[in-house]
């Protein structure tokens, strides 16, 4: 971020490092006109400003456009802690136009508790992003009254700029030929803070090229997952986003969390691993997601990791968690 050099970017409102969950954090410069851009038509699409609850770390920007939000309709924006614990008491002193961003964790783990079910099903969005949220998770808020939109975006694009599978007011995005999405909008980035070179690459004819593979289903933008997903194991090419949204079904249904790496391995030339916060075995997994993959994507190795090791964000660490897995992996492999 380097704060002792000068933001040199005309009209910069802010600068925002990435997640960091799948690599170094960069500084992504905002400027005013995009923020204002992109809360423009967040609020277009939900139907009106309203007061925001504040959930999320306000240096990521799902919690600094929160703010955002708030401050430029001339509403309110009321923090509550990570865990949602002190929602209900807080959600009813506010307008009955009200939001909240959450990430999927946070959501599901609300949806244990039935009096943070309540108190969301009183929010007139309850928008979730951040990383890929499971189908059932959304139909169990759904069956309890909770209006759940999901988004995506990035730092990049000033948070969400897809909702529910349709791109916001102002919104282009167009598939690449190998799916990468390519995002072209207001909402933009303005650069990436004393790296020209990766603006210069991420910055191309005006879009925004992203790291990202979709498809369009009935209208709707599917993201599939990053496009360095794609590995080889045992001669054939698995798409490791599609073994991690199986996964992360498998896990939902045990109220647990599911990550999928692939790591450079000799004999399989990748291996997939599925790694989770809850014990089961490596049996019961493979048995429930056969059905949708063929066997030569199955996970071949089952970790346990309590606590899965997650950022600031609420998203999982990915680097971390990797390392963690290579060093276990070696551990075993080490003559006694």
């Amino acid at each position: 971020m380097r704060p002792d050099q000068p933001v040199t970017e005309a009209d910069a409102g802010g600068v925002i490092a990435t997640s960091g969950s799948t690599g170094a954090p960069k500084g992504v410069v905002l400027s005013r006109a995009a923020i204002r851009a992109s809360v423009e038509a967040t609020h277009h699409r939900l139907g009106g400003a309203g007061d925001w609850v504040l959930a999320l770390p306000v240096h990521y920007v799902a919690g600094f456009m929160v703010l955002a939000r708030a401050c430029l309709a001339g509403t309110r924006a009321v923090r509550v802690s990570a865990d949602l614990n002190d929602l209900r008491h807080v959600h009813g002193g506010l307008t009955a136009r009200r939001y909240i961003s959450l990430v999927p964790a946070q959501l599901d783990r609300a949806l244990q508790r039935p009096e943070l079910s309540e108190a969301l099903a009183s929010f007139s969005s309850v928008l979730v992003g951040g990383g890929p949220a499971n189908p059932d998770l959304v139909e169990r808020a759904t069956a309890l009254g909770i209006s759940v939109v999901t988004t995506y975006g990035m730092s990049e694009t000033c948070g969400g700029c897809v909702y529910g599978g349709q791109p916001l007011q102002g919104v282009d995005v167009e598939l690449a030929a190998d799916g990468r999405i390519m995002i072209r909008s207001r909402s933009l980035f303005s650069g990436y803070r004393l790296r020209p070179d990766l603006t210069a690459a991420a910055l191309v004819d005006g879009r925004f090229r992203t790291q990202d593979r979709g498809r369009w289903q009935a209208g709707r933008l599917v993201v599939l997952g990053r496009t360095d997903d794609i590995v080889i194991t045992g001669g054939h090419k698995v798409d490791l986003g599609e073994v991690e949204r199986c996964v992360q079904r498998w896990a939902a249904e045990r109220h647990a969390c599911g990550v999928v790496l692939g790591i450079p391995d000799a004999v399989w030339g990748t291996l997939i691993i599925a790694v989770s916060d809850s014990a089961h075995s490596l049996g019961d997994l493979q048995g429930a997601v056969c059905q949708s993959l063929p066997g030569y994507a199955l996970p071949r190795e089952l970790i346990h990791l309590d606590p899965l090791p997650v950022l600031p964000s609420g998203k999982p660490d990915r680097v971390a968690i990797e390392s963690m897995i290579i060093k276990t992996l070696a551990q075993r492999q080490a003559p006694v």
